[in-house]
């Protein structure tokens, strides 16, 4: 392969300056004919894996999907950057899909998406037995595990293509797979000899939290009610009924909420759908159905009304959030019913006692994570045989680290009550024999003469059911199915009720404060700078309205990564826009000069005299700032030369100290200012800025790049990089 084609192709099709941890490795296998396992973390990049591979190599490349609305979603993608993409599935008219044959047949197509379904049918099979391919991209590959979370037995059959098409290299792709599953690939996809890809499954930007259910649509409303305007987000149900019900709830309290589940038709589903792409600030409540086949970047949080199945299901439902890399969120409620269930469908299945000992393995380490006094991300990356040397910082435990105590006397007060009262009962009366609550129950079944009736008044109702629940959750309590549905004193639990082991549990969290009924009004991405945040919004609605003309989710314009990185570099030519990450040649020449001319309009309007800028209604974001009566330029010159520092400007003016730095960088360029007079770097620094770009191949004629500003330890400010940078540019010439 050649290195620097592809690169370049990296840099004008796809926008990005350079590879992201192993993609180049990736894409070096497969240009040269070889087959590979690719096991990286949503929204770590795992299509321009095989998206670019498809435009280096001849011949088309058939990616290989489960979901048709996955399909949909990125081929209009691709299109957006003027790739060759299309899809064959049943949504299309007869007509239509044999147009995409013909394109197919004729060498048109650079990718082409199917269902596993379609490709393994005879005529499909015929078909490109006669035409050239160039690779077979296997997406969501743990689909073709029966341990998976997403088993798909359509997906077991595609080891035919390792026979049939022996010639054609093939990658698999997915985001989540443990040990079984990822062996379970390899057999099945026939990638014995293939190299496996690992990346980190970490997600830094994810923050995790998890709360005691106690009414859970209560705490769901105020979590959401925390996320910034603007927020999309899913909330997983287990059932159709809840999901309705939950959607119900939060449309009563104001807020755009659609439900998702296999149970309604076609057209409600793809409603749901269509609104949570196209528009901004959509809340999607659904089952597992939902998610698999999004690809919106910009999903900012995702809630649990109820367990997942799995810590795989978790992680692959959690990381539908912030794929983009910005700051997201995840949040699950339970509490001692949900574990209660849980088991007892596990215990109720039919399936066979080893597929059944795996799934409890499974529940187990779920329930270890939900009740973990342990960092979250730690717990969860050890899950898949990944260590995290220390605390992420980034969790509610990082948050505020869990107090424990040695519940081991209450643990035998309740172990003994459910003994003695005949391992008959649930948690509810368990409680009140060991409180001491006189029930019409209990007064009958004579429960109130038991030893540990009343023995455990020392703590309240909630604290015991904390206590409950994490027996629960640890297996020294499980329901019993087979008599009367109560909790079982399980054989492990015979080391405390013997006072053998000591039993360390977690104390019950406070409740947190909350907000009132407070809407989601606080600005989007509040740690942008105010003056950025103004440029952010004015690009994110001119997004908005192009994304609606042309009938495509505003990501696929520019993510909001890209809307972030335009609000902080306010660049002023094409050349700037260019250095955005995510702006390649194709977006740069469709959609430049209107997100050009957009920031020129914020820069216009914040140097206008303040009786002009008063006579519309201020932006509640914008009323911070103090609007000068000059150029805004010369309002930061007149500052400068008064002897204000950076900080002192900025304070003064309402900006960042970045934008005030970007403005003396172009009063020097202008030859307002001498670079002596601003530039606070040392010779060393500036041949470090200067070496470091020249390395990663970054022209001194262009503005800082993200990866420019990453690979330099994310030390140096973007203007001082210009700075850099323009002053090597005076050099060369």
């Amino acid at each position: 392969m050649d290195t620097d084609v592809a690169r370049s192709m990296l840099s004008s099709v796809f926008g990005y300056d350079q590879f992201r941890g192993q993609q180049q490795l990736i894409v070096e296998t497969l240009v040269q004919g070889g087959n590979a396992l690719v096991l990286m973390p949503t929204g770590g990049g795992k299509s321009l894996c095989y998206q670019l591979p498809a435009l280096l190599m001849s011949g088309t490349t058939i990616v290989v999907s489960p979901l048709i609305a996955l399909m949909k979603d990125q081929v209009d993608t691709l299109r957006a950057l003027d790739i060759r993409a299309e899809y064959l599935n049943s949504s299309l008219s007869i007509e239509a899909q044999r147009e995409v044959e013909r394109d197919l047949k004729g060498g048109q197509l650079s990718l082409l998406y199917v269902a596993p379904e379609r490709l393994l049918s005879a005529d499909f099979l015929a078909m490109l037995a006669q035409v050239p391919i160039a690779l077979f991209a296997i997406d969501e590959a743990h689909c073709v595990s029966q341990w998976g979370h997403d088993f798909r037995p359509e997906y077991q059959k595609l080891g035919l293509l390792a026979e049939r098409f022996a010639h054609v290299p093939r990658v698999a792709l997915t985001a989540t797979a443990d040990d079984r599953t990822r062996s379970d690939i390899i057999e099945v996809l026939k990638l014995h000899d293939a190299p496996v890809f690992l990346s980190s499954f970490d997600r830094p930007n994810i923050h995790y939290q998890i709360v005691e259910k106690d009414n859970g649509r209560k705490q769901l409303l105020e979590f959401i009610r925390q996320q910034p305007e603007g927020s999309a987000g899913i909330v997983y149900c287990l059932s159709r009924k809840r999901v309705e019900d939950t959607a119900e709830f939060l449309q009563a309290q104001g807020l755009a909420a659609h439900a998702y589940h296999a149970g309604l038709t076609q057209q409600q589903r793809a409603d749901a759908q269509e609104a949570f792409l196209l528009q901004e600030g959509q809340i999607v409540c659904a089952t597992v159905a939902f998610g698999m086949g999004i690809d919106k970047p910009n999903v900012r949080f995702v809630a649990h009304l109820d367990l997942p199945k799995s810590l795989e299901g978790y992680y692959q439902e959690t990381g539908r959030a912030g794929r983009d890399g910005l700051p997201s969120r995840v949040w699950m409620a339970y509490g001692l019913s949900d574990l209660i269930n849980v088991r007892r469908m596990l215990n109720q299945s039919d399936a066979p006692a080893e597929i059944k000992r795996i799934e409890a393995g499974k529940l187990d380490a779920l329930m270890a994570y939900c009740e973990t006094a342990q960092c979250r991300r730690q717990v969860l990356l050890a899950y898949f045989g990944e260590q995290l040397d220390q605390p992420c910082g980034n969790c509610d435990i990082c948050d505020q680290p869990p107090r424990t105590w040695d519940a081991t006397v209450a643990a035998q007060k309740v172990l003994s009550a459910a003994i003695r009262s005949g391992n008959r009962f649930g948690s509810a009366h368990l409680i009140d024999i060991v409180l001491g609550n006189t029930t019409e129950k209990i007064s009958q079944l004579k429960h109130d003469q038991l030893p540990t009736f009343g023995v455990g008044k020392d703590l309240s109702i909630a604290a015991w059911r904390n206590v409950m629940r994490q027996l629960v959750a640890l297996g020294y309590l499980v329901p019993d199915d087979d008599r009367f549905g109560g909790l079982v004193v399980t054989a492990q639990a015979r080391l405390i009720l013997t006072g053998q082991q000591r039993l360390e549990l977690r104390e019950l969290a406070e409740k947190p404060k909350t907000s009132g009924k407070k809407l989601r009004n606080s600005a989007t991405l509040t740690d942008l700078p105010l003056d950025a945040q103004q440029r952010f919004l004015a690009l994110r609605q001119l997004r908005t309205r192009l994304a609606q003309q042309q009938s495509v989710p505003p990501y696929v314009i520019f993510s909001d990564a890209t809307l972030r990185e335009m609000a902080l570099a306010d660049p002023i030519d094409p050349i700037g826009l260019r250095a955005i990450s995510g702006v390649g040649d194709q977006k740069l020449a469709r959609y430049g000069e209107a997100f050009l001319a957009a920031l020129d309009t914020v820069r216009h309007q914040t140097s206008q005299p303040s009786d002009q800028a008063t006579s519309a209604e201020p932006h509640p974001i914008l009323d911070p700032i103090k609007v000068k009566k000059t150029d805004t330029l010369k309002a930061t010159l007149n500052l400068f030369e008064q002897g204000l520092s950076r900080d002192e400007i900025a304070e003064a003016r309402g900006l960042s100290v970045d934008t005030i730095a970007s403005h003396l960088f172009k009063l020097c360029q202008k030859g307002r200012l001498d670079q002596q007079q601003i530039c606070d770097l040392s010779a060393a620094q500036i041949d470090e800025i200067q070496r470091t770009a020249m390395r990663l191949g970054h022209n001194f004629s262009t503005t800082a790049s993200t990866a420019l500003k990453e690979a330099l330890g994310n030390r140096y400010r973007y203007s001082d990089i210009n700075m850099a940078l323009w002053l090597g540019s005076l050099e060369q010439t």
